[in-house]
């Protein structure tokens, strides 16, 4: 009997299993989403300066993996201990174990918020490969909603991976037919491009960024054609109902660009687990 064998014939197990995964996969992701726009934007400055024939700025290594992650108000170097999922947070009160500068709720945050999304995935498929596969997307789509919120950036370093994936994925039919994956990323990406040349033809100003056609592209690629109407009909909601709010607590202007990625992530994801669910929900209110 292998370590698979154990891990599907004991579902309790792989739920645990999927929930410490995800804490651990939630760490990286803080690092991910704060180091990646960095990088990027060097290499586009680096790129830049060899086109324009300027001498290139030399920084030191920065990756995801260099330098040591440090406290951003001491540069104190953190330790192992204080670098595990939430429990380090828990145990240092918040705080920096050298200046006692408060640490950000959003790192334990996010951590908590990978393993929760890992737990569902792993009770709405159930072990097995298909959940292990939702899992992946689950994290980068928390990455790619993280990134946009902070820069209005949705990377295609991330994106188009795992679009791909989608397809690949969907060639074996672990989640809906290769046909639908494959019309569900054409339909994605025409749908919201087509909003943009509307828009912009109507009023002259860019509504979206191209991240935001790939993102649905990416989307329709694992979940099929059948989600797109749900996605984009929750993240039109999200979306208006948060810009009010914001609005109303005078935390934005008419005409500020707000991030849509974030809202087609999650709506995204939900029409991934539940759409089914939800349309057969909302035809029944419709009533005959």
């Amino acid at each position: 009997m292998n370590a698979w064998t154990v891990i599907v014939d004991h579902p309790p197990f792989f739920y645990c299993l999927a929930a410490l995964l995800g804490l651990l996969v939630g760490s990286f992701i803080n690092v991910l989403a704060y180091r990646l726009p960095v990088m990027l934007e060097r290499q586009w400055q680096r790129e830049a300066q060899q086109v324009l024939g300027l001498p290139e700025t030399v920084h030191e290594r920065f990756d995801l993996c260099l330098p040591a992650s440090r406290c951003p108000h001491c540069q104190h170097r953190i330790r192992a201990w204080e670098n595990i999922p939430v429990v380090s947070y828990l145990a240092l009160r918040g705080r920096c174990s050298a200046c006692k500068g408060r640490i950000g709720v959003r790192y334990p945050l996010v951590e908590l918020g990978s393993a929760l999304l890992s737990l569902l995935v792993a009770w709405h498929f159930g072990p097995g490969l298909a959940a292990v596969l939702v899992m992946l997307l689950s994290w980068g789509l928390l990455a790619l909603s993280l990134i946009d919120a902070d820069h209005q950036l949705l990377p295609d370093v991330l994106v188009l991976p795992l679009l791909w994936l989608g397809l690949v994925v969907n060639a074996f039919g672990l989640l809906v037919p290769l046909g639908d994956a494959l019309w569900g990323a054409v339909a994605g990406y025409l749908s919201l491009w087509s909003v943009y040349w509307v828009f912009r033809l109507l009023t002259g100003k860019e509504g979206m960024g191209f991240g935001d056609f790939k993102l649905l592209a990416m989307l329709g690629a694992w979940g099929g054609w059948q989600i797109l109407p749900v996605t984009l009909m929750g993240a039109s909601i999200a979306g208006a109902l948060i810009g009010l709010v914001l609005l109303r607590l005078q935390r934005a202007q008419r005409g500020t660009p707000l991030p849509f990625g974030p809202y087609l992530a999650i709506a995204g994801w939900i029409a991934l687990l539940w759409g089914d669910e939800i349309v057969a929900s909302y035809l029944l209110l419709l009533g005959p």
